[in-house]
Order: structure tokens, then sequence, then C-alpha cells
């Protein structure tokens, strides 16, 4: 997946926001198979496991089963057609989760090569903040960030200025409303 490009600054804000959130004691759940970020965290003193690959829409065993403290989802809920069951299905009372901004001059991200590569959703920020609040969760902090590349054109000078990912710390509601 990054044998083209790294995503320095994508993983530089995310481990910052972490490390401002969630403590190292704390054990860590993250949705998604062990990859370069899952590094970065262990390097940082994270105790992180990982989910084996399984389709999260059809076998969420894993997070049902997991004993962590936390589960961070960077860049997974985009993928999946339910968000929904996984998001109910987390037993721990706190997540860390990013998404990819919908770009208004940039359609969805389709991989032609890799079936498991592609976006189902495009959030808006509000979009991803209501279906964490459908699902028993509130966002304690939030931040988005761009992305800008060293293309030429009218697009990659929109990312220069256009928000392209939103990462959120969210709480269970421990109790909530019908």
């Amino acid at each position: 997946m990054y044998e083209k490009s790294y995503p320095n600054k994508r993983f530089k804000h995310t481990i910052e926001f972490l490390k401002k959130h969630v403590s190292t004691s704390e054990a860590i759940l993250d949705l998604g198979v062990v990859n370069p970020f899952t590094k970065i965290m262990q390097d940082h003193g994270y105790r992180v496991e990982n989910t084996k690959g399984e389709d999260l829409d059809i076998d969420t065993s894993t997070i049902v089963n997991s004993k962590a403290e936390v589960v961070t989802a960077f860049e997974i809920f985009e993928h999946l057609l339910s968000p929904f069951t996984v998001l109910k299905s987390i037993k721990a009372d706190k997540l860390v989760a990013s998404v990819p901004l919908k770009l208004w001059f940039s359609s969805a991200y389709r991989s032609k090569t890799d079936m498991l590569d592609r976006h189902y959703h495009e959030f808006e920020d509000w979009q991803f903040d209501w279906l964490l609040e459908k699902s028993g969760w509130k966002i304690m902090a939030r931040q988005k960030w761009t992305n800008p590349t060293k293309k030429i054109g009218i697009r990659p000078i929109l990312r220069w200025f256009t928000p392209r990912y939103y990462i959120v710390y969210a709480e269970r509601i421990k109790n909530p409303k019908p």
C-alpha cells in the first residue's frame, strides 16, 4: 500500500493526536491489519493488537472479544458498508478514529486492482459525528488537516486549503438515550 508514497504528515498528526488522548498504559485494539502505523504506535510505547484482516462488516468477533481499553480506527470506516455495526460492537470505552473527508472536487477513491482498497463512504465531518453519536459515542476532541501534494493543477492547489483528514477522540456514552 505504501510502495510509492509514505503518508508522513498524516502519521505525524495522528500520533500527536493519539498521544494527547491515550496513555501508553492503555491496551489498544487497532482495526485493520498490522501496518506501518502499528509500528509507529509501538515505537511510541503503545501496546497494540490488530484485527487479522477479517471482513469487519461480517465478522466482529475480534472486536467483541477484545479486552483492549481503547480502539483505534485510522482510515478504516470509509471502507465498510456498515461502520455503525462495528462501532456498536466495540466494548472499549475510548475510541480514536480518523477518516478521509469527502472532497467536492474529487470522486470517491476506488482501486482498480484491490477490491478491499475502496471507499464505500466519503464522510463530511458532520456525517461522521452523527454516525458516532448514533452508535453511542460522545466526541471529546476533534481535529482536521490538509494533505497538499507537489503536483500541478487546480485540484492540487485546492488540497492546500481544503481539509482532507478528520480525527476524533470519543468516549462511550454510559447511559445512552433511547
